[in-house]
């Protein structure tokens, strides 16, 4: 038996019963005729009752309950709210028109992201790309499709993917749904960038040795002092890859707890102290005096004692580098009202303007050269930067050219 016929039977099934269910007292009837068949010949009695189920089986349709709805819900609570709620209650931009392109009605997060777009004004005068025009009439003539991307880069830039549908079957209103896309295309060329940047910084340091490797297996293979050198130079070339990868993986435990607070409370002056011993060989090597103007007592804070031994060390060894030429740095920490704050404070050429904002970006570097020639991987802000994020922290940045640098840490009161 196929699949047709087992589906057949069982609807003939269901409308038998539902007919029985409708007529309840057909199957009393039946029951007197019986009753009533035992004085009558047995041929009789047969017949009555087969008139009756027949009569059952053939009973009107209409009398029958009605079915359910075909709909696998019903939310009759919809019915009483208007179009206008719904419009308003959606985060993203709507935008409802006509068949003629005219704007009926939009949404607050439309009038906030696209200006004084009003009902009455032409929508194609609005979306001037051809890409919207081509959306909204397609939409219109009923051809639908799939949406575009649309760029507004006044005040700020930013990219929505706009999707268009008719609002109900008259055709005669329709409406564009503006769905953000800004920050997934940021992510996306961070991304890309950082993917590109470190392919760089390794890529430079690897063919260094690939070919000091193919003069020492050729002309300098017989050379002691040039092998000496060439393998001092391979040797640093490592060490620049290790410490990079070794702070790209810092940076992937960072991004992965972010947002998971430390749980310890730490001493910021123990932890400034311990840095300066670290690094005192560092400055006496470079010819530069580390002063140390932190408050008595324990200044306290809810962090990691580990990563924040690291971002000192990092900004305490940048003004030991960066910041030679002034012979001498100041460490300080103190408490104020709002919480403690811990700064590194050098006396060097300084940091130019234009490059304060960006300087905590993965690979930037404000003197390229400068930076490979003092070991730097162009990651180590980045990592400060996302300690203190985890901290709750705030890095904060003064320069003036010929004057120095002053990084600042702001810890809130707990």
């Amino acid at each position: 038996m196929n699949e047709g016929d087992e589906t057949e039977k069982r609807r003939w099934a269901a409308a038998f019963a539902d007919r029985l269910a409708t007529n309840r007292w057909m199957p009393l009837a039946a029951a007197l005729v019986l009753l009533v068949a035992t004085w009558l010949t047995a041929w009789a009695g047969l017949a009555v009752f087969l008139v009756l189920c027949a009569a059952v089986l053939m009973a009107p349709l209409g009398r029958r309950r009605a079915a359910p709805a075909e709909t696998p819900f019903s939310a009759p609570v919809l019915q009483n709210v208007a179009a206008l709620d719904l419009a308003a209650a959606i985060p993203d931009p709507v935008i409802f028109f006509d068949a003629g392109g005219t704007v009926v009605h939009v949404n607050a997060a439309a009038f906030d992201a696209f200006g004084p777009l009003r009902p009455g004004s032409p929508i194609r005068l609005t979306f001037r790309t051809p890409e919207m025009q081509d959306l909204v009439s397609r939409v219109v003539e009923g051809a639908g499709g799939d949406g575009v991307d649309f760029a507004e880069r006044i005040p700020v830039e930013r990219l929505f993917r706009v999707t268009a549908a008719p609002v109900g079957e008259t055709r005669n209103l329709f409406l564009l749904v503006f769905k953000d896309q800004s920050e997934a295309r940021r992510i996306d060329r961070m991304r890309a960038d950082f993917i590109a940047n470190a392919s760089h910084e390794l890529r430079t340091p690897l063919a260094s040795i690939s070919g000091f490797i193919e003069t020492l297996r050729g002309p300098a293979k017989d050379d002691v002092k040039a092998r000496a050198h060439f393998l001092e130079i391979m040797e640093a070339q490592t060490g620049r890859m290790a410490r990079l990868i070794d702070d790209l993986l810092s940076l992937s435990r960072l991004e992965m707890k972010t947002y998971s607070r430390p749980g310890e409370t730490v001493d910021i002056a123990a932890i400034l102290e311990r840095v300066v011993d670290a690094l005192r060989p560092l400055a006496n090597e470079l010819g530069v005096v580390v002063e140390k103007e932190i408050d008595r007592g324990p200044l306290t804070v809810r962090g990691d004692r580990d990563e924040l031994f690291q971002v000192f060390e990092n900004l305490v060894e940048n003004a030991c580098k960066y910041g030679q030429a002034g012979k001498r740095i100041i460490v300080s920490a103190t408490r104020r009202q709002e919480g403690i704050v811990a700064a590194v404070r050098d006396f060097g050429p300084g940091i130019p303007k234009e490059h304060i904002p960006r300087i905590t970006e993965r690979f930037y570097r404000v003197d390229v050269e400068n930076s490979r020639a003092q070991k730097g991987t162009g990651l180590g802000l980045a990592i400060v930067k996302h300690i203190l994020t985890r901290h709750n922290a705030r890095l904060d940045i003064w320069s003036q050219p010929g004057e120095g640098a002053r990084f600042s840490v702001y810890f809130p009161q707990d």
